[in-house]
């Protein structure tokens, strides 16, 4: 029989798997003798059995009472108990953190009775009520599915009743008459009375918060994130201590670093006399952590102490949720904490210079997706701006865009191209949905802890939070500011560097880490406008010269025409993977095309190729001499071959009503022809690559031609050019061998009227399921493997990208068939596997080939660990993201180091 529960005492940081990331981090907390409440966990396994299963596991019940009696016996108080009651919460904690995702109860084991037991264990009456008051609440919200607003206006309707402003203003008769009211709420919802015996009050509680896992906003949050949905959440059972006891308690949220900036110091917020959610909720602004120095000297001493050593100990910043009960500090989480990108990078660098990782793990600790963050544009500091407020900046960034005031306006603007901010009182878990589609988030209310700040920073989308000038009206549809009224589709600019808030769109410069990306670290430097700011930048560049100086694969980019290698090659690429020669014969020259299609006879065809050929030698010779002494992977004409013909329906129009009005143009009539004899229901299928290359001959003699002629004059003018030819397309080595042969008699030709010897590679694209596993022969043909992961996925799954990314792409996530689309993400297990089947058979038969990859997988950080592992050389992607993939074909080779030597 599998064991569902822990005490804090039994398990440890390791086994998040089972108890899940809080569960974990509170036994390791217990472990190394922190204050933690006494408590247990129930492991993902009893969620999993639960969602299997529909009901929660029978052995469950009894290892709960065990657990339960023995925190009772060590306190010497019983859960519920009329005179001296033990009360719990009830919370969530999955193995990856999930902020406000999923469910919490405090205050279970609250009745009529147990009320009246815990004013007189506390002395106050106030807080007694208030704690059953918020018990009412979020259990009918969390566990009874009652609608929360109902709580919500009940307890704002008492408030002006009384003449309160905020919650902690009503008395202890107010609350009591909330606490009736609230119950009359659960009645009129559900039918039934709130649940009275503690017992039954926390079965329910751990049931919901299983049932969590799977609400809605849940399943949308782990799309996102890309976790899995057969993880499960624990359920963490913890003895509550109260601050909301008065003035010498309350609650907080520490960071042992800035999650904002990543500048080492105190950092987070507390609230006097409130209980844990009150700060992460935002229903009230929190003090600066630095004043709970003057509160209490003591529990701020004992706080510093303990934070000390979590980060000692995580080795890394760390997220601490704790509270004080009547001077007594108890930590209640711990986890290592979400930052910003731009603290990811400070944090690493400087957790290096303090000796506690090596540069290994500092860029382990960073993904490609925070450097992109960094790379984006922020606002022009000298262009004219009219401020609105200055608030908290929460999550970094600069951010444009409508107002938005819910998540229905945020769906319905975005959807229709636009950009949004979506502007709340304070965000809660409901709001997910349009904090995902959002540009920037804005709050009247909330920390820098609160729920927006947390989530916004995790997500990477800019954020200012606790602008407390401005008045968020949804009803009335307006938010209020500085004098004026602005309302859903006015435009609003964030800064969430700054916390700045501007009215209209605001002009965007190229950030200083582009800057430096593209020309260099001194101009980067020249660009910041500030030491932290130059700070930044030199982590960033520590951070990329050691991944450049580890990593095994190098980077190349994908770019057609001379200006993309050079942006590319500034970039830090080492070379092109992938320059696409159908994008050079579109525009003006497609008529050529036409003009080959049309040819009767080999004498027209080579006349209309001929006329090419200069054009795509001026070409090459661009390229080449931008990418001088790299290699540079030229890809013969990949289209299929309609996009360089007329449309068949416009076409056939055209000559129809040429011919009602007298007759059509022979030429019209002729290229209908040919369109009609050519036209493919599926052209992705059809006549496209190598096919087409052998379909016309002397179309990719051209090409070769023209390649071959300009390596020629760039040597002759004491150049590099390192040209490698790519045939697309190969599922058969007899292809790629037809076309070898007719490449190496033309580059011979060329060579010997130069003068010069031409030894060009000649490779072929892996990008059809047969050619992968036909490897071990192609590899007989082939100087070099590039795997076009774009078409062998396409060819994979059956279906196309572009018709099905609309069509049922959205019921395939939300139904779990895909966690990403495959197009952005390497579907490892079935795509993948035909990539490391051609490589272990390219390199049985030459186990020199080398190999890359130039779909855009290869900027995709997860893909280009898998490509790491499977052996590849190089990998090629857009020139934006070059610096990506450098940075992540270096974690990948830091973080096979580490668990070499773990």
């Amino acid at each position: 029989m599998p064991k569902y529960v822990y005490r804090f005492a039994e398990g440890d940081m390791g086994q998040k798997d089972l108890l899940g990331g809080k569960g974990a981090n509170l036994a390791e907390m217990a472990k190394i003798g922190l204050p933690v409440p006494p408590g247990f966990t129930i492991t993902t396994e009893a969620c999993r059995a639960y969602m299997r299963d529909g009901e929660v596991p029978p052995e469950l019940r009894v290892e709960v009472t065990m657990a339960l009696r023995e925190i009772e016996d060590t306190l010497g108080r019983r859960l519920g108990d009329f005179h001296d009651p033990l009360l719990v919460s009830v919370r969530s904690g999955a193995k990856f953190s999930m902020p406000g995702m999923m469910e919490t109860v405090l205050n279970v084991g609250l009745n009529d009775a147990s009320v009246k037991g815990l004013a007189e264990f506390s002395g106050d009456d106030r807080f007694a009520w208030d704690s059953y008051r918020r018990l009412i609440q979020m259990f009918g919200k969390t566990v009874l599915d009652i609608d929360g607003d109902l709580f919500a206006r009940a307890l704002d309707d008492k408030k002006s009743a009384v003449g309160a402003s905020t919650d902690v203003d009503l008395s202890a008769d107010d609350l009591q008459d909330l606490v009736t009211t609230f119950k009359g709420i659960v009645q009129d919802a559900t039918g039934r009375e709130f649940p009275q015996h503690p017992r039954e009050q926390l079965e329910m509680a751990i049931a919901a918060v299983f049932g969590s896992w799977n609400t809605e906003r849940a399943r949308l949050y782990r799309r996102r994130e890309r976790i899995s949905n057969d993880l499960g959440t624990a359920v963490n059972v913890m003895t509550m201590v109260f601050g909301n006891l008065g003035e010498t308690s309350g609650t907080g949220v520490a960071f042992t670093r800035d999650p904002s900036t990543g500048h080492s110091g105190l950092y987070g917020d507390y609230l006097s006399n409130a209980q844990g959610e009150d700060v992460v909720a935002g229903i009230r602004n929190t003090l600066p952590l630095a004043d709970l120095e003057q509160l209490d000297p003591t529990s701020y001493g004992e706080l510093l102490q303990a934070m000390r050593r979590l980060e000692t100990h995580y080795r890394d910043l760390c997220d601490i949720e704790f509270t004080i009960e009547r001077g007594k500090l108890w930590m209640l989480q711990t986890r290592v904490g979400k930052r910003t990108a731009a603290a990811a990078f400070r944090v690493a660098t400087q957790l290096v210079d303090e000796n506690l990782i090596t540069m290994d793990e500092a860029i382990s600790r960073i993904t490609g997706a925070q450097l992109s963050q960094l790379l984006f544009p922020q606002f022009d500091g000298d262009a004219a701006k009219e401020l609105l407020t200055t608030a908290m900046a929460a999550s970094p960034g600069a951010a444009v865009g409508e107002i938005v005031l819910d998540n229905a306006q945020a769906l319905e603007r975005t959807q229709a191209g636009a950009s949004v901010i979506l502007v709340r009182r304070e965000t809660n878990p409901d709001d997910l949905q349009g904090m995902i589609v959002a540009s920037g988030v804005l709050t009247a209310r909330g920390g820098k802890t609160s729920h927006a700040a947390v989530v916004a920073r995790g997500m990477g989308t800019t954020a200012v939070v606790g602008a407390e000038e401005i008045d968020v009206d949804v009803e009335a549809k307006e938010v209020r500011v500085a004098g004026r009224v602005l309302h859903p589709g006015d435009v609003i600019a964030l800064d969430g560097t700054t916390g700045e808030v501007f009215l209209g769109d605001v002009p965007v410069v190229d950030s200083p880490v582009m800057r430096y990306v593209s020309d260099g670290l001194e101009a980067g430097l020249a660009a910041c406008e500030d030491d932290a700011m130059r700070e930044l930048l030199q982590a960033v560049d520590r951070v990329m010269r050691h991944a450049d100086a580890v990593r095994r694969m190098r980077v190349r980019a994908n770019a057609d025409n001379a200006d993309d290698a050079r942006r590319a090659r500034a970039r830090g690429a080492e070379g092109i993977g992938l320059c696409r020669t159908e994008h050079q014969f579109l525009g003006d020259r497609r008529v050529h095309i036409e003009h080959v299609v049309l040819a009767e006879g080999d004498e027209e065809r080579l006349a209309a190729l001929e006329t090419l050929l200069p054009l795509q030698r001026e070409d090459f010779v661009e390229l080449l001499e931008a990418m001088d002494g790299l290699p540079t992977t030229i890809r013969l004409i990949d289209p299929p071959l309609h996009e360089f013909l007329p449309d068949l329906t416009e076409l056939a129009v055209k000559v129809a009503l040429a011919n009602a009005d007298g007759g059509a143009d022979a030429r019209d009539v002729r290229l209908l022809a040919a369109v009609q004899r050519m036209h493919e229901q599926n052209p992705m299928l059809g006549l496209r690559g190598v096919r087409l290359g052998l379909k016309i001959p002397g179309l990719f003699a051209l090409q070769i031609r023209a390649i071959a002629e300009a390596t020629v004059r760039l040597r002759e003018a004491g150049k590099d050019p390192r040209p490698e030819i790519m045939v697309p397309l190969v599922g058969s080595v007899r292809e790629l061998q037809i076309i070898r042969e007719e490449a190496l008699g033309i580059l011979a030709e060329v060579g010997a009227a130069a003068g010069t010897e031409l030894d060009l590679p000649i490779g072929c694209m892996i990008e059809l399921p047969r050619a992968a596993l036909t490897a071990r022969r192609i590899a007989e043909e082939a100087d070099f493997f590039s795997f076009g992961t774009n078409d062998l996925t396409q060819t994979t799954w059956g279906f196309s990208r572009d018709d099905v990314e609309g069509a049922f792409f959205a019921d395939y996530l939300e139904n779990g068939v895909l966690t990403i689309s495959p197009f952005e993400t390497l579907d490892a297990d079935g795509v993948g596997a035909l990539v490391s089947s051609a490589v272990t058979g390219g390199r049985s038969t030459k186990p020199d080939l080398h190999m890359g990859v130039c779909g855009e997988h290869g900027g995709d950080p997860e893909s280009i660990h898998f490509f790491h592992d499977a052996g590849l050389d190089y990998v090629s992607c857009s020139p934006f993201r070059v610096p990506i993939a450098r940075l992540e074909a270096g974690r990948a080779a830091a973080l096979n180091r580490e668990d070499a030597t773990a």
